[in-house]
């Protein structure tokens, strides 16, 4: 039996992926690279924007067009958010919820011999210190912890992920250490949300960061997208923390709209005044920072007014990387009640905002030509070269060097979204 994953959506569910493999083949099931060659087939599904759904509905239903002898697993959020859909579209597929990921061999090979099975449900199983097979030995992922204390409007995966379930830091420890042994060089503490790590078992995201950080070995921590209500209760740690020299100089901090007004009726749990002091404090303490940030434009209630002021927000804080997304609803999700804007008028305010960004990240990254900065080489460019990662995780595209080093470069050319340099 030969079994073929695709994965879909964040890095957290890439690691969902990669436990699913790491089990299947500690139980001697072949894993494959083409669907081909495969006799089940698991699609990993993404459910957070509407265009990632259509994605993988579309994936789901080619699938058994094209190969109809094939035996379809659907796992990932889509289970857990809209198995009415599922149940539509893929009658005879089986599922595996994101948090059945044990049962896996079971679900496999029940498909493979006919059944459909399915396994969905909460449950408070660990995702570290398990088995995983990585498509890179070079970045290593770690869940530190799953679900969020959130109440956003607009969000379906806290359906599917469920209440805040941490894991222990001596057993992220001890994850991140076997990775370094193994020749890992870039650490990923990944979650839904990084800065709720420990608010259910009395343990903190900072102390965290720093027990990693000072693990034995030549290699950087990236820190996951934190809520911002949840930095508040720990911003000086947390800063003092990414000041290690073994974690890199970025945080991503997620505002979604520059409106106190649309905040509030997001349910997000903070003021733009809060959020404006965490990037102040931050900015202020590591001034070589490298902060992302996400935008909805166009929440049902966005007003031009509340539109402006999201526009201002950004030329305020100037982040480095934005992850824009166009409002639209989504299963289950309060806001989906609400009557959406007329698409037009969210395509320009989408454009608009996406012109600015673009100009903020190319003139910031203009003005690192002719600097030198230390690189850690993680991967090979899908164009040729290789990809490093300044101490600001900042993507520098070079040649000629060997991957898992860290490496000076001479910054060379700068887009809006990456460098190119040449090693000094």
């Amino acid at each position: 039996m030969k079994v073929y994953i695709e994965s879909y959506g964040c890095t957290f569910n890439k690691a969902d992926a990669q436990i699913m493999a790491g089990i299947l083949n500690q139980n001697n099931i072949d894993l494959v690279n083409n669907i081909e060659n495969a006799d089940v087939i698991i699609v990993n599904t993404c459910y957070v924007k509407l265009p990632t759904e259509n994605k993988v509905v579309y994936k789901i239903q080619k699938l058994q067009r094209e190969f109809p002898d094939k035996k379809i697993i659907v796992g990932g959020c889509m289970v857990e958010i809209d198995s009415e859909k599922l149940e539509k579209i893929g009658p005879d597929c089986s599922w595996i919820g994101p948090h059945q990921l044990n049962k896996v061999v079971d679900v496999v090979e029940k498909t493979y011999c006919g059944e459909v099975i399915r396994e969905y449900g909460l449950s408070k199983e660990s995702k570290v210190n398990v088995p995983k097979i990585t498509d890179d030995s070079y970045i290593h992922i770690i869940q530190i912890c799953e679900g969020c204390l959130g109440a956003c409007t607009f969000c379906c995966t806290r359906f599917a992920r469920g209440p805040l379930n941490s894991y222990s830091i001596d057993d992220i420890k001890r994850e991140a250490q076997e990775a370094i042994n193994n020749g890992a060089c870039e650490i990923q503490l990944t979650a839904q949300d990084t800065a709720a790590f420990g608010r259910d078992t009395g343990e903190k995201l900072s102390d965290l960061i720093k027990e990693v950080a000072n693990l034995n070995g030549n290699f950087r921590v990236r820190v996951g997208m934190m809520h911002p209500k949840n930095v508040l209760n720990d911003v000086d740690e947390i800063i003092d923390a990414i000041k290690h020299p073994n974690v890199y100089n970025f945080i991503h901090l997620p505002i979604q709209s520059g409106s106190d007004k649309v905040l509030k009726e997001m349910r997000r749990g903070h003021t733009l005044n809060q959020y404006l002091d965490i990037v102040n404090k931050f900015k202020s303490e590591i001034p070589n920072l490298t902060l992302a940030t996400d935008i909805i434009v166009g929440y049902p209630t966005e007003t031009d007014d509340d539109f402006q002021k999201t526009v201002n927000l950004i030329k305020n804080i100037r982040p480095s990387l934005i992850h824009l997304s166009k409002y639209q609803h989504r299963k289950g999700a309060i806001s989906s009640s609400l009557k959406e804007i007329p698409p037009e008028i969210m395509k320009v305010r989408s454009k608009f905002l996406s012109e600015i960004k673009s100009e903020i990240t190319r003139l910031e990254n203009e003005e690192l030509v002719g600097s030198y900065q230390t690189a850690l080489v993680v991967e090979k460019g899908s164009k040729g070269g290789f990809i490093a990662k300044t101490d600001s995780y900042i993507p520098v595209i070079i040649d000629d060097v060997e991957l898992g080093t860290f490496v000076r470069v001479k910054i060379t050319h700068a887009t809006a979204t990456y460098l190119k340099g040449v090693v000094d």
